[in-house]
């Protein structure tokens, strides 16, 4: 069966980044708040804020636990750290990354909750996946638009958690999901597939397979909350496509690969696909 997917390209992530202008401010250049991160994995928070502040972020914003926002600072001082979700005026919230459903206590899913029916975007990884789909199923649940990040272990937890069947073809899949809880899908993966409830599908191939090592899914959260900040009147499905092919293009400079002469490239850990997001940026706006 031929692929119902819409090829993204260098050009249409480019209409995603702009370079700001004599009035812009940092709140007009994109607010991201992140609730990322546990005590057990600090890192998440790192990379997430680490990743939307190199993508262009005007404000970023995180709330987690005391020795994840010790690290965040540490790691990038100009971060605001609060504690608690309460009052945070943000363009787009990142929540999930480098957390553990299963160790989710009541006032960490009342905060999930908070996030999940306020108005600003939701892009939702990790342990947060399995609260944001069972709150757009529930009556008054979900207001925030949803955006979804599973890899396909996380994708098939999910699956099975709704109760749909599987299917072998990855973009019905996505399509299937998104659907069923009214949110925009991103299936992860070498080829990522991002699918919209209205059955649009967007296919991105910028990435590599160096990509498939850790944290390198809490970068892309990053990366999609400054995006989506940024973007505030575009449709969701692009930018989130905008944000996997930043994220795709940064991993194959970090891994050398944009350098032309037909090698292998080299592997690569997630601060360095970070690190190479500004390199990428440049080169759009050129």
């Amino acid at each position: 069966m031929p692929s119902a997917a819409s090829a993204w390209s260098r050009a249409d992530t480019a209409r995603f980044v702009r370079v700001p202008g004599h009035d812009d401010d940092k709140y007009s250049r994109g607010v991201v708040g992140l609730r990322t991160g546990s005590t057990a994995y600090p890192g998440a928070a790192v990379l997430g804020v680490e990743a939307a502040w190199r993508t262009g972020a005007g404000f970023v914003r995180y709330i987690g636990p005391g020795r994840a926002a010790d690290a965040v600072l540490a790691r990038r001082p100009e971060t605001v750290v609060s504690a608690t979700v309460g009052g945070a005026r943000v363009g787009a919230w990142v929540i999930g990354s480098g957390t553990d459903a299963a160790h989710r206590g009541p006032e960490d899913a009342a905060e999930v909750r908070d996030v999940l029916t306020g108005d600003a975007p939701v892009i939702v990884d990790a342990g947060a996946l399995d609260l944001a789909a069972d709150e757009a199923l529930s009556e008054n649940g979900v207001r925030a638009p949803l955006l979804l990040t599973p890899h396909r272990r996380e994708f098939d937890r999910l699956r099975r958690h709704l109760g749909l069947a599987a299917l072998d073809d990855r973009e019905q899949a996505a399509i299937r999901m998104a659907e069923a809880v009214d949110a925009v899908v991103l299936l992860k993966g070498a080829r990522a597939i991002i699918a919209a409830p209205d059955g649009a599908v967007i296919a991105v191939e910028a990435g590599t397979p160096w990509l498939s090592t850790a944290g390198t899914g809490d970068v892309l959260g990053g990366v999609l909350g400054a995006i989506v900040a940024a973007n505030p009147d575009a449709r969701l499905i692009e930018a989130a496509a905008a944000g996997a092919w930043l994220h795709g293009a940064a991993a194959r400079h970090a891994a050398g690969l944009d350098e032309g002469d037909g090698a292998p490239g080299r592997p690569i850990v997630a601060l360095d696909v970070a690190e190479s997001l500004p390199h990428v940026v440049a080169g759009l706006l050129r």
